[in-house]
């Protein structure tokens, strides 16, 4: 399975927060560009459209509701990513880049040009779209689980909220192998009770929670109807003062049919295991030194991603 899920693997370890740099786009071709679509002009940025499946992020920020960093604009002659409801995917992004590079890796959203119209790449496609469905996100813990999906393309902050209540589930946002340069979706989990306000955002050391959360997730689906599902120790927690600290939670991978599922089983469980512990015979080390394991569900089978309390 690891040869199988070899540029899973390879996704996973150099998938990283980039430097937040604001570049100049290549220009649309004039034939992609929607002409209908407006922002409100002010002070040279485009304001959040709030268009169909779209979800505002941040709104205190000076990014206003787009998901960017919270002291970035959307100014004009930049690309505006956005979040999308739960299990939904941002369906725009500059169509030239294909392939994961910086800085085309940054381009996604709509484009505010610099008449402070926001220009629609890609009219085939909509604002936001369904994920392929095959990864459920269940919350067996005490309180509610904040999923937070990293935003790509554009800066890869935890921005994206999936909010699951205490004896819940959601279908999570996992993109097929038509998404953006045939990435995968990037998850941090963090501890419950934390909320999606307090979790999915740029945080810091001061509490293990956002881009310190102890453990990361990540799918995606391939062409042929595979989809590989990984859980993981984040690095980022494993070089802070957290990590002579066990988490209070536990997470694993199931399937509602195992005989279409290899890699199980697949868990982190600090109740019994150390930090840094993954129990798996296919667990392996990522950026970081952070031990990950991957289950790939077959023939377009189900896979869950469960969070329990220790």
């Amino acid at each position: 399975m690891i040869s199988g899920s070899q540029s899973f693997f390879a996704l996973f370890s150099i998938l990283g927060l980039l430097e937040r740099v604001s570049a100049a786009p290549a220009a649309l071709p004039e034939a992609q560009r929607s002409h209908h679509d407006h922002a409100a002009k002010r002070g040279g940025t485009c304001a959040f459209p709030n268009f169909e499946g779209m979800v505002a992020v941040q709104k205190d920020g000076q990014n206003g509701g787009w998901a960017m960093h919270n002291d970035q604009q959307c100014s004009y002659g930049s690309w505006c990513p956005y979040a999308c409801k739960p299990g939904q995917l941002m369906g725009q992004w500059d169509p030239s880049v294909t392939s994961y590079s910086y800085p085309g890796s940054q381009y996604g959203g709509l484009y505010c040009d610099s008449n402070g119209n926001l220009q629609k790449p890609d009219n085939n496609r909509p604002y936001c779209y369904d994920g392929v469905g095959t990864v459920v996100a269940k919350n067996s813990a005490g309180s509610n689980v904040a999923f937070c999906q990293t935003v790509l393309p554009g800066n890869e902050e935890m921005l994206i909220p999936t909010d699951i209540g205490s004896g819940s589930s959601q279908t999570l946002a996992v993109p097929g192998p038509d998404y953006f340069a045939g990435t995968a979706a990037h998850y941090y989990v963090n501890p419950p009770g934390v909320s999606v306000a307090d979790g999915c955002k740029w945080g810091d050391d001061s509490h293990p929670y956002g881009n310190w959360s102890p453990y990361v997730a990540g799918a995606n689906q391939q062409s042929d109807g595979s989809t590989f599902v990984k859980i993981g120790w984040n690095p980022i927690y494993l070089d802070s003062g957290f990590k002579g600290t066990k988490p209070s939670f536990g997470i694993k991978i199931t399937c509602d049919d195992e005989s279409n599922c290899e890699g199980l089983p697949c868990s982190i469980d600090p109740s019994s295991s150390n930090v840094n512990d993954v129990f798996s015979s296919q667990s392996a080390s990522g950026a970081g030194g952070g031990n990950f394991c991957v289950v790939t569900a077959k023939n377009g089978a189900k896979a869950n991603i469960e969070v329990f309390g220790v």
